[in-house]
This record gives C-alpha cells, sequence and structure tokens, in this order.
C-alpha cells in the first residue's frame, strides 16, 4: 500500500477548514494523510456571524460549518486547543505548545489574523491581564465574556468605527446596554469601504437607532483601578463607560513564519502558487499572506485561495493559479444593507454617477474606468448589487445608459438573477453560488427558511436573501413553500399573534422574562422584547409587570434620544392649543437650561432640542406639563385646523374635537405609532386625510372617519371608515378601530399597512357593524387601557432606578 503523504495546516479557522473541505472534495483523502491545529478548542465556525451570537439572534452551535464530528468522519486528525509554536523546517516538523511534534510532507499556513489593539494606557491591571470589563472582538469566547458583562453594564464603549465595531456595537446593544457610544479616529465611519458622503449618511442612521457615534475621537487611556470605569481622550474629555470593547481592525498573524524564517512584510509571502517565497513545501493562504502586495480581510478571496491550493495539491488541476480577487462584498452594518465593489475612490479621468436620498439614508455610487464598473457603493437599497456585482467580476462594458447601474429598467428585474451563471457567487459570508442554491431547490428546498438552512445562505450578514428568495422563486417555477415563522409575531416566539396573545391570557404571563421562559424554551431574543413589551403593556395595562432592558432607549428616558446623545422634549399640547402661561413656562425653561433650539413641529407642537439626559428630570419638573410622547410606539398628536372656532368655511368644531380625542387617546401603547388629524371642513388644512386617524367635518354637523392614511415617506390616503353624527361617535368609532388595531396589527406595522391587509370592508364590518359581535369587547378594553394612564414624565420625581437620567460625559 503506498504511504500517503503527511498534509500538515496550522489553523483550524474559515480558511484552513475550507482548504481542507474543498481537498477533500477533489479526492484529496486519497493522496494525504490530514492533520490539523486549531489554537480554539472548538471546530471550524463562521466568525462572520459572531456578531449574531453576541445579539443573541443566533446560537453558537448554529455558527459551526464544521463540528467536531466532521473531522473524525472525514478522516482528519484534529488538535483542537493546541497552538503551533515552532517549525522545523530542515526537518520537517511542527512543535506544539503541549510539547508534541509532527512530520510533514506538505505543510499550510492558515494562521489568519489577529486583533490590533493599540498601546493605550490602562489596558491591564496589577495582574498584567486586561482590566475587567475591557475585551476585543474575535472568538467565540469573546463573544461569551461581552456577554455576561454585558449583564451588568449600563454603558459600553466600542473603540473603532469599521465594519467589525460596529457589529459589536450592536450586539452589544441587542444584549440590553443602555447605551451604547462608538469611539472613530477618522472623520466617517467604515473609511475602508465608504467615502464621506456614504459615512455621514450611514452615521444618521445608526445614531436614528439610539447609538453615540463620536468621531475624530483619538483614545489616549482606559481608566480604572482593575476594572474599567470610562475612556479619557487626547483631547482631555471623558466618556463614562463600564464595558469598553477593542475593534480596531485586524492584523495577520505572522509570529509562527517569522520565527521559522519565511519571508514576511505584513503578510507572509506567496506567489500565484500560494507557495511561500522560502520554501517549496509550505504553502500559506487567507488572512495571513500577502499575495502582490495585497492582503485580504473578507470572505470572498479565502474562498478563493482555498479552492485554487486545493486543486493544485489534489493534482485536480496543478498548474491553478491565484492571481488576486476583486474585492466586492455585501454587508448588513447593523440592519443597514451595504454593498461595496473595488475601490470607490475616483481617480483622474473617471466618470462617477451617484444619486442621495438623505431622508432614507439610501446612497449610490459607481466609478466607471475606460468603460468599465471600476467601484461601487450601494447603501440602503442595493437591488442593483447583482447587475453591478456581474459587470465588475466580468470586466464587461457599462451600459450606455449610465442611471441602468442605478436604477432597474422596466423590463429588469428577475431577469437578471435569471442570467447570472451557476458559478456566480450569492452569499459571500458563506460563499455559496447560484448553483448551489437551484442544486438544494431540486433537491426539496422549497421555502426561503429550508433553503438558506440547508445552504447557509443569507444566514450570515442577511443582505443576499433577496437575492437568495429571487433565485428560489425562479428555481421552483414560483411553486415555493410558505415558512410558517412569517406569521410569528416577534421573531423569538414561535407563535402568531392570535395565538401568542392566547398563550400569555391563559397562562397569566405578565412579563417579557416570563414569556420567554414558557413560550421560548427560555430563550431571550433580544429583537423580539420591544414587540413583547408593547404588547403585553396592551393585554395587561398596570398589571404588566415592567422590565426596563425590555425597551428602547427612548422609551426608558421618556425623550428622543439625538444624534449628539442629547434629547429632544415634546411637553403634551393636546390638539396643538396652547395658553399664555404654557409658553411662559416653554420659554423660561428653554433660557434655564440654555435649551440649543426652540422649534414648532409638523405635528403642532413645540420641540426643545439639545437637552442633556441629567436635565430631563428638572426640564420636566419646572414645564409642569405632561409628556407629548413624541419618542414612543404610540398616540402621538392629533394634528387640528381652527375649524368652526373661527375659520369663515369651518363645517365643525375640529379644535375642540382634537382636544378630546388626544386626551382620551393620549399614550396608548400600539404595534406602531399614530398620527392623527381633524379638519374643520374638507379643505383639509391639518392633513387629515393622510393620517392613521383622520376626521374630517362635513355639512349637517357630521364627521366623516379616515384610517391608513400616510403623509412620510409612504404616502397614501386613507379609506373612509364611517360618517358619525357626533363628537361622542367619533371617539367611540376612532376609539374602537385603535383598538382592534392594537390587537391585531403585527409589530411595527403602522395602519397604512394594516389596513390594506386586512380590507376596509372588513374592517368596517368589525368596528361599525359589529358583525362579530366583540364591538363591546373592544370598547372595554380601549377604556381599560385609558384608565391605566399614567403620565411617564412623572418619573422625574420617582426614577425607576438611580442611573436612570445619570450623564454621559465628563470633562
Amino acid at each position: 500500500m503506498t504511504r500517503k503523504n503527511r498534509l500538515v495546516v496550522v489553523g483550524n479557522g474559515m480558511a484552513g477548514a475550507r482548504f481542507v473541505a474543498d481537498l477533500i472534495d477533489r479526492g484529496g483523502a486519497d493522496k494525504y494523510d490530514i492533520v490539523m491545529y486549531g489554537d480554539e478548542p472548538y471546530g471550524n465556525y463562521n466568525r462572520i456571524l459572531l456578531s449574531n451570537v453576541l445579539a443573541k439572534t443566533q446560537d453558537p452551535k448554529d455558527i459551526f460549518i464544521n463540528p467536531l464530528q466532521w473531522y473524525a468522519e472525514q478522516e482528519v486528525t484534529l488538535h483542537a486547543g493546541t497552538r503551533v509554536v515552532a517549525i522545523d523546517r530542515r526537518a520537517r516538523r511542527v512543535l506544539a505548545d503541549n510539547g508534541s511534534e509532527q512530520r510533514y510532507d506538505t505543510l499550510v499556513l492558515a494562521t489568519g489574523s489577529t486583533p490590533f489593539v493599540p498601546p493605550f494606557a490602562g489596558l491591564a491591571g496589577e495582574d498584567g491581564q486586561y482590566k475587567k470589563g475591557l475585551f476585543v472582538f474575535r472568538t467565540l469566547d469573546d463573544c461569551e465574556g461581552i456577554t455576561e458583562f454585558a449583564k451588568t453594564s449600563r454603558k459600553a464603549a466600542v473603540i473603532g468605527g469599521g465594519l467589525l465595531g460596529l457589529e459589536a456595537a450592536r450586539g452589544i446593544q441587542e444584549l440590553g446596554v443602555e447605551e451604547v457610544h462608538v469611539i472613530h479616529l477618522t472623520s466617517h465611519l467604515m473609511e475602508m469601504q465608504l467615502d464621506a458622503t456614504g459615512g455621514g449618511l450611514l452615521k444618521d442612521s445608526l445614531e436614528g437607532m439610539g447609538f453615540r457615534i463620536h468621531l475624530e475621537k483619538s483614545t489616549r487611556e482606559i481608566m480604572g483601578n482593575g476594572r474599567v470605569t470610562g475612556l479619557r481622550f487626547s483631547d482631555g474629555t471623558m466618556l463614562d463607560s463600564d464595558l469598553v470593547v477593542i475593534a480596531v481592525g485586524i492584523r495577520p498573524n505572522i509570529d509562527l513564519a517569522q520565527r521559522a524564517g519565511l519571508s514576511t512584510v505584513r503578510g507572509i509571502l506567496v506567489g500565484d502558487d500560494l507557495q511561500t517565497v522560502d520554501d517549496p513545501r509550505i504553502y500559506a493562504l487567507g488572512e495571513c499572506v500577502e499575495h502582490r502586495g495585497n492582503t485580504y480581510g473578507l470572505v470572498a478571496p479565502l474562498w478563493d485561495q482555498a479552492r485554487v491550493l486545493a486543486e493544485r495539491l489534489t493534482g485536480l488541476r496543478p498548474d491553478a493559479v491565484y492571481t488576486g480577487s476583486r474585492v466586492a462584498t455585501k454587508l448588513k452594518v447593523m440592519g443597514v444593507d451595504l454593498s461595496v465593489m473595488g475601490n470607490p475612490v475616483k481617480q483622474e479621468g473617471d466618470e462617477e454617477i451617484s444619486y442621495v436620498e438623505q431622508s432614507r439614508g439610501v446612497y449610490k455610487k459607481v466609478l466607471i474606468r475606460d468603460g468599465r464598473v471600476a467601484g461601487a457603493i450601494l447603501l440602503g437599497e442595493t437591488s442593483r448589487s447583482a447587475h453591478l456585482l456581474q459587470l465588475f467580476d466580468r470586466g464587461q462594458d457599462a451600459p450606455e445608459s449610465r442611471s441602468d447601474l442605478l436604477f432597474p429598467a422596466a423590463s429588469d428585474g428577475s431577469q437578471s438573477l435569471e442570467s447570472l451563471p451557476d458559478d456566480h457567487q450569492i452569499c459571500n459570508c458563506n460563499g455559496v453560488s447560484k448553483g448551489q442554491l437551484v442544486g438544494a431547490v431540486e433537491k426539496g428546498c422549497r421555502s426561503l427558511k429550508s433553503l438558506c438552512d440547508a445552504t447557509r445562505a443569507g444566514t450570515g450578514c442577511g443582505s443576499c436573501r433577496s437575492q437568495v428568495e429571487g433565485i428560489l422563486e425562479l428555481a421552483t417555477d414560483g411553486d415555493t413553500e410558505e415558512d410558517p415563522s412569517i406569521h410569528y409575531y416577534v421573531p423569538g416566539v414561535p407563535l402568531s399573534k392570535p395565538d401568542l396573545v392566547a398563550a400569555i391570557r391563559k397562562r397569566g404571563l405578565r412579563s417579557v422574562s416570563a414569556v420567554f421562559a414558557e413560550l421560548a424554551g427560555g430563550r431571550d431574543d433580544p429583537k423580539s422584547k420591544m414587540g413583547l413589551a408593547s404588547l403585553l403593556k396592551t393585554i395587561w395595562g398596570s398589571e404588566y409587570v415592567d422590565q426596563r432592558d425590555a425597551r428602547f432607549i427612548n422609551d426608558r428616558v421618556h425623550a428622543n434620544v439625538q444624534h449628539d446623545g442629547t434629547y429632544s422634549v415634546v411637553p403634551g399640547i393636546s390638539g396643538g392649543v396652547t395658553s399664555p402661561d404654557q409658553l411662559r413656562k416653554i420659554a423660561d425653561v428653554a433660557d434655564k437650561y440654555a435649551v440649543p433650539m426652540v422649534k414648532i413641529t409638523g405635528g403642532q407642537r413645540i420641540d426643545l432640542l439639545g437637552v442633556r439626559r441629567e436635565q430631563l428630570p428638572g426640564v420636566w419638573r419646572d414645564l409642569g406639563m405632561r409628556s407629548g410622547h413624541a419618542y414612543a410606539k404610540s398616540v402621538r398628536t392629533v394634528k387640528t385646523c381652527v375649524g368652526s372656532e373661527f375659520c369663515r368655511f369651518g363645517l365643525g368644531y375640529s379644535t375642540q374635537l382634537g382636544v378630546e380625542m388626544e386626551e382620551r387617546f393620549k399614550g396608548l401603547e400600539s404595534p406602531g405609532k399614530l398620527k392623527m388629524g381633524v379638519a374643520g371642513c374638507p379643505r383639509n388644512c391639518s392633513e387629515a386625510l393622510v393620517k392613521d386617524v383622520g376626521v374630517v367635518a362635513v355639512e349637517g354637523g357630521r364627521w366623516e372617519v379616515y384610517v391608513g392614511g400616510a403623509g412620510g415617506s409612504h404616502v397614501r390616503k386613507a379609506d373612509l371608515l364611517t360618517v358619525a353624527d357626533s363628537h361622542e361617535g367619533v371617539l367611540r368609532l376612532s376609539g374602537r378601530f385603535i383598538q382592534y388595531y392594537r390587537e391585531n396589527a403585527n409589530y411595527l406595522e403602522r395602519t397604512y399597512s394594516f389596513v390594506p391587509r386586512i380590507g376596509i370592508e372588513r374592517i368596517r364590518k368589525i368596528v361599525v357593524e359589529d358583525a362579530d359581535g366583540i364591538g363591546e369587547e373592544l370598547d372595554a378594553a380601549l377604556q381599560a387601557s385609558v384608565d391605566d394612564y399614567s403620565d411617564p414624565w412623572l418619573e422625574a420625581t420617582a426614577p425607576a432606578h438611580p442611573a436612570q437620567f445619570a450623564s454621559t460625559f465628563s470633562s
């Protein structure tokens, strides 16, 4: 029997394990006796998904590509948790940290990269270890440490506003940490992938999610004696923080190669054959290598290198070469879709095509060089990424109509997916091609979930899921199967809303943690917390057991966080009707607290902008007014016109009715925010026809009641629900609709989606005609919620916890 060559692979990360899998797929197990070493005591897992593990949206076991049993099944000897510390090139042996040695015929180095930690003052405690509360973000163990520490953390700081840092920040926020700050050295986020415009729009989007972004901020010291207490910056300012994560980048792990005398610059130097330049028996691939002056930190180049080396070493294609990768990536940064190709920095002679829609956070930019796509950024809307990527990858000529690069033509659509070749990579995170997806469909995967589970496509950043779904539609000729999870009210509890409500009532579940314990197998899901909190408060009213970590930051401090970490304060002014006394109070408060801006809002309210968190209780006390609920998923405002009170065209007392509606419905929790309007005549000066609930006075002292309108980024004229004969009739029927919406809408589903989904005829039968006989139940449930109302600004004198309104910065 011919002796197999001994192949030793140092590194069991994404590059090393992928190479071994590719080698085995090409018959390499018949040629080689494979031995692997990995620093971590696990199989191979997908590092891209660590942010999902941190955010608790994926279980650690679900991100393993090759669990330990896979190595045994493939007859690969894996030394898990064992580090190679030396290479004896003359004797062709590697030495491990446990004292063992292993001979090799061929050696492959896939040592990856390590987190870069700048030499900040105060990194270590007296024991020489990182201070308690200080972490890097690279491994499963890092995730476990951060998760455990976050349970008692109130204020976290992530140093680094690149992709890794932003994903760490997202995970920490999902763990329930009240404040999450991102500290970045340069003038805009993700400067390696985005230009200043894209970085600015990303910053706006993230601040809208409650993150505090600090740009051009240089960290000098990690403060605290043995335990992190904050950061000190080079400009002298400080930030209190009890949890700090350093995520400023990675560096190729070349120490082992250097000790072995192999040539390195930034990485281990390799040729197109991926052989080291010094030793024909030693190869290298992955993040640790430098090829033609380039190092790579993205997945796709690692997959390319693994395939080439597997083909060379198996002899399947002994002349296969790696000539470099055209870098393109699709990501989802904190829920914001992003696709980047090439280097989007404009050079002399380049043609630039760009589009910016700031209100939606959409930015598209394409650079044309010598008639071909040289670079692109698609932020917030990436439907053209497949088309652009095909042009970029193949070096094809750009279309004469440059707008086709940014916007689909009328005839475009699924055709672009249909025309893609089978080897076109759809999922960059897991290296899944169109052909693999089609193959999985042919083997029986006919729902999106089953297809993603079988191929892992769409389970990374998630930005390719629309393309995966499109390929599923194509491959099944539209004959797909529905995945039951699309009907779940929240992702972490496998029940539709009616079933969930029934289970909550039957079991008497009055807290978010109780729902997780009883209905989700005891597993918390951060993405489900806010939806469950809203639902439970709607069901139980004053009996709801409030758990503050289930609330978004705005709902914890009853104010709307702004991009600079300050807050806006909107006092309740029902119907937009105020008084000289209220105006004097507002002016006095603005002077006393040096409020930077006082603004009239689109909803006819007065907004005090730039209030610091620690000032909120004092501002509320001095105003002596109730909350305007401008921050919550609840009834917001009722916009009114003058109506019969003063207007010569008025047909009804719209101002009075608007005040009555706002006083009755103020602060009601709902799946999405509710905006209302009352118009004194069909001229519609208060824009009642584009409100969630709109009321319009008509001849004869009657009122038309409209529902399901929208006048923001989505525009929809509301549907006529009924005509009421009196103010009392308006209050009763609009209230009944609101309660029906509260009980039956999906979380975050606005009325402009809910009404068309249910159908206005069906809603009219239930709310107006009481065809289902539930009218009195709806009325009673609404009245109970109205009776339970308590002004959240009363926490000015009785805060929920001592740190609720604590300051953020000090100097």
